[in-house]
C-alpha cells in the first residue's frame, strides 16, 4: 500500500495545508494510507480530529513519517534537511519555487526523489484542475483589492449624497494574469474605475469584459506572451516606454495593485520611485510581486512603507496570510488531481511520456529534469 504523508508546514507564516478531510477521503478511497502531521491543519482551522475522521493517521513524529512515506504532499518547498529525510524513490508534490531554492533542489536530486513542482504544471486543458498558481493567485488578487479599499481614506464607488457627489476611486492594476483579472473584477464590484497595464495585447478583451480599461502599449518586439500564456521577459527599453505610458495613469490613481510576474525570473520593475512620488498623498499601493523582488521600487516584503504620503504594502503570501481555509481547500484539490493522475492499479507511476508529468517533474532518478533550474543549479556550483 502506498503511504502518503502531509506534514505541518515548516516555513514561518505558512498557514496552508496540502490536504483537507475532503481530499483525504478521496485518497483513502483510492487505497492509499494517509498520515497527517499533528497540527498540520491548525492554521487553516482544520483539527486533527477532522483528518482522523476522514481516515488519516495523525503522525506525532513528522521526521519519521516523512522518511517512511512513499508520497509527501506539502505547500512550500520545505528545507534542505526535510528534503534529505525523504527516501530514494519517494514522490514529493508541492509549490517548490525551484529558482529560489537551489539547495533544496540539489538535495532532492541527490536523494533520487521524484519531485513535482506545482508551479511547473503545464497550462493545458486537462491540467486546469491542477493549476495551483491560478487558484492561489485568484485569492491574492481578490484580497489585495479588499486590503487597499480598507486602507484607502475614501469610497471606492461613486456616491451621490445630499452633501454632494463623491467621485469613484481610480484603480490601476499592473498585470492581467489570474491575480490581476480577479483584482479587476473585485475593484469593479466595489464601484471603482479600473485601468490595467499588461505587456500582452491578448488580455485586452478579458480586461474589457470585466469592465476595466486596457492601457495602450508601446511598440514591442514579438508580442508579450511567453510559454504557457504567461508574460515573457521584455527588454529594458520596452519596460521604460511602458512605464512612461503608465506613469500618467498612476499619477491620477488612488490605488495601484501590482501583480506582474515572469515565471522563474525577477519581477519586472514597473513602478519607480519617481512614479510613486507623483501620486497623491493618501494613495495606496499593494505589491503582490514582492516575493520575487516586487514591481514597485519601494516595496518591502511584509512591511508597510509610507513614502511622501503614499502607503506601500508588500504582502508576500496573501493566501496564507489572509484566507488559509479556502486557499488550503483549493490547493489540496489541485494536489490531489496531480497525485490521482499518477496512480495506476494502486501504485504511483511516474510516466515520463505523459505531458503533465514530464512538465511538472523537477527532479527524478538523481537528475534535475527542469532545464532552467538545472542551469541555475549548475551555474551556482561552478561559480
Amino acid at each position: 500500500m502506498v503511504n502518503v504523508f502531509i506534514p505541518k508546514e515548516s516555513r514561518a507564516g505558512e498557514t496552508r495545508v496540502a490536504a483537507t478531510p475532503e481530499t483525504v477521503k478521496k485518497m483513502v478511497k483510492a487505497g492509499l494510507a494517509v498520515g497527517v502531521g499533528a497540527g498540520a491543519g491548525a492554521g487553516a482551522w482544520i483539527a486533527d480530529d477532522a483528518f482522523a475522521a476522514a481516515g488519516a493517521t495523525i503522525a506525532a513524529d513528522p521526521a519519521a513519517a516523512r522518511a517512511a512515506a512513499d508520497v509527501v504532499l506539502q505547500v512550500g518547498p520545505g528545507t534542505p534537511e526535510e528534503a534529505r529525510q525523504l527516501k530514494a524513490g519517494a514522490v514529493l508534490i508541492g509549490l517548490l519555487a525551484p529558482h529560489q531554492n537551489p539547495e533544496v533542489v540539489r538535495a532532492l536530486a541527490a536523494g533520487r526523489v521524484s519531485a513535482f513542482a506545482m508551479e511547473l504544471v503545464p497550462r493545458i486543458s486537462r491540467a486546469q484542475v491542477m493549476d495551483a498558481l491560478s487558484s492561489q493567485a485568484s485569492i491574492a488578487g481578490y484580497k489585495a483589492v479588499l486590503i487597499a479599499a480598507v486602507r484607502l481614506g475614501k469610497y471606492f464607488p461613486l456616491l451621490m449624497t445630499a452633501a454632494g457627489t463623491i467621485p469613484p476611486a481610480r484603480v490601476v492594476i499592473m498585470g492581467a494574469g489570474v491575480a490581476g483579472l480577479q483584482a479587476v473584477a473585485t475593484a469593479r464590484r466595489l464601484g471603482a474605475v479600473v485601468e490595467v497595464s499588461d505587456i500582452r495585447e491578448v488580455v485586452k478583451e478579458q480586461v474589457e469584459s470585466l469592465g476595466g480599461k486596457f492601457i495602450p502599449l508601446p511598440e514591442r518586439e514579438g508580442g508579450g506572451e511567453g510559454e504557457g500564456g504567461y508574460a515573457r521577459e521584455m527588454s529594458e527599453e520596452f519596460l521604460r516606454q511602458q512605464r512612461a505610458i503608465v506613469a500618467e495613469r498612476v499619477a491620477q490613481a488612488d490605488v495601484v495593485i501590482c501583480t506582474a510576474l515572469v515565471p522563474g525570473k525577477k519581477a519586472p520593475l514597473l513602478l519607480s520611485r519617481e512614479m510613486v512620488e507623483a501620486m497623491r498623498p493618501g494613495s495606496v499601493i499593494v505589491d503582490l510581486a514582492v516575493s520575487q523582488g516586487g514591481n514597485c521600487e519601494l516595496s518591502q516584503a511584509d512591511e508597510e512603507v509610507l513614502h511622501r504620503g503614499v502607503l506601500i504594502l508588500g504582502p508576500s503570501n496573501l493566501p496564507a496570510q489572509t484566507m488559509a481555509t479556502d486557499a488550503s481547500q483549493l490547493y489540496a484539490r489541485n494536489v490531489w488531481a496531480l497525485l490521482e493522475s499518477l496512480i495506476r492499479d494502486g501504485e504511483v507511476v511516474v510516466d515520463l511520456d505523459d505531458e503533465v508529468v514530464a512538465g511538472a517533474l523537477l527532479t527524478h532518478a538523481g537528475e534535475i529534469r527542469h532545464a532552467p533550474t538545472r542551469a541555475l543549479v549548475e551555474g551556482e556550483q561552478s561559480s
